[in-house]
């Protein structure tokens, strides 16, 4: 098989991630930002923090989930679980960017069935077009009105699709492209990946019959189509946004388990992936056809000794030539884009621990993490190292996500009006981050 060359820079240009329609500059609508990669544009932004603890604009109780904030038109949507209700539910919560005061909450039951880690709903909600898009981790997928929270329509795609449920649960955010909203659902019978029309949730198409796991789909372009990238529990796979029909897929099977949460990053026609147990894959995208070979796949002998990237929850990042994230045990590493080798590691900035996580937030030059402890960190990221350029803490690691190390916070936090939005099991707050 031949190998790609990388992308030129015009190449850059034309295969990227890319959203329905661009969002404003001051919103996080959905899952990992305006364009589902990580970046946030604000200017005017903080450069240090001036005291150990970030101070908060407000704060608001709300129910255990692992899902973050979404943030548009001066609204932010949470979805939780709230414990001791019978029968059990999951909300939808809808609150007002600047005062925190709730302006709407929708309840629906909620059993939940044969999934682990109970604490409530995994994946954010979507914004678009004053609709709020919010999938269960059950698989009950509502479009409500962002303004009223008035229900447009409502599936159970559990009982629709006969989901062979992953363990735990239905994660992954939907997607909206155009008209269609793309749902990773594991479905029976050809729906591992199902395409709904926003307007009344009625199937538009459905593809593979792969196994569900976690990761949410982006849309990138290539050979001038819009190409949905779903890794699934079986393959990392390009399906035509319009129709759902598969251009290409590259079958990744896991060793044990479908356990993949990371999101697929792309740049510059490079496609990187990277499992807890089954380590990294980087894809080249044809440039001219809608079409990807393998560049490299690497794999360390157990979750201990990894190489490459062997990520569970965190979303690692590009930066140039070089890919940065977190290994099994909280190992910050710079990897080679070209090869997978590992350039360093660094442990310092989040503890040593299974599945101790960070998420990257790129702003400038900088990246800001947010680890598990509830720390959020300003840094700078290149291959000669991990420089900390200020720390603080922002919330404290609740236990309902995970029972141990005195719990932790989880759920991705949005960056929107030059402020953050966070939650843990108990709370969601705002602070500002303006200069």
């Amino acid at each position: 098989m031949r190998f790609l060359r990388l992308a030129t820079f015009l190449f850059a240009t034309t295969i990227g991630t890319l959203t329905r329609a661009p969002a404003a500059g001051n919103d996080w609508p959905q899952w990992r930002g305006p364009r589902r990669d990580g970046t946030w544009t604000e200017s005017g932004i903080v450069e240090s923090f001036s005291s150990p603890k970030i101070p908060w604009k407000w704060s608001v109780p709300v129910g255990p989930g692992y899902s973050g904030p979404s943030v548009a038109a001066g609204r932010v949507v949470i979805t939780d679980r709230p414990k001791d209700t019978d029968p059990s539910v999951e909300r939808v919560l809808c609150f007002d960017a600047e005062t925190g005061k709730e302006l709407w909450n929708f309840a629906y039951p909620c059993e939940y069935q044969k999934i682990g880690y109970t604490a409530g709903p995994r994946a954010n909600a979507t914004l678009d077009g004053g609709f709020v898009f919010a999938l269960g981790a059950m698989g009950h997928m509502h479009c409500l009105e962002l303004q009223s929270g008035r229900v447009v329509w409502q599936r159970d795609l559990n009982r629709d699709y006969q989901i062979e449920m992953p363990i735990w649960g239905i994660a992954a955010a939907p997607l909206i492209v155009d008209s269609t909203v793309i749902l990773h659902i594991g479905g029976s019978q050809g729906a591992c990946v199902v395409g709904l029309d926003r307007h009344n949730g009625k199937e538009k198409w459905r593809s593979l019959n792969d196994r569900g796991q976690y990761s949410s789909p982006i849309v990138v372009e290539q050979a001038g189509e819009n190409v949905v990238v779903c890794w699934t529990g079986d393959s990392v796979a390009g399906l035509r946004a319009a129709d759902g029909s598969p251009l290409w897929r590259y079958e990744f099977k896991p060793r044990k388990m479908p356990i993949g949460v990371a999101t697929p990053i792309v740049d510059k026609g490079r496609l990187f992936v990277t499992s807890f147990y089954d380590g990294s894959l980087l894809l080249n995208l044809n440039r001219n056809s809608a079409a990807v070979e393998r560049a490299w796949q690497r794999c360390g002998a157990s979750e201990t000794q990894t190489d490459a990237l062997q990520s569970i929850i965190s979303t690692p990042l590009f930066i140039d030539d070089h890919i940065y994230g977190v290994d099994s045990y909280g190992e910050l590493r710079c990897l080679d884009a070209r090869t997978g080798e590992r350039v360093w590691e660094d442990l310092r900035a989040t503890p040593k621990a299974r599945w101790s996580t960070i998420h990257f937030v790129r702003n400038a030059d900088n990246v800001w993490m947010f680890n598990e402890r509830g720390e959020l960190i300003i840094s700078r990221l290149s291959p000669k190292g991990f420089q900390e350029i200020s720390r603080a803490q922002l919330i404290a690691p609740t236990r309902e996500q995970l029972n141990q190390r005195n719990g932790v916070c989880w759920s991705h936090p949005a960056f929107a009006g030059r402020h953050i939005f966070i939650r843990n099991d108990e709370t969601m707050v705002c602070a500002s981050l303006a200069k």
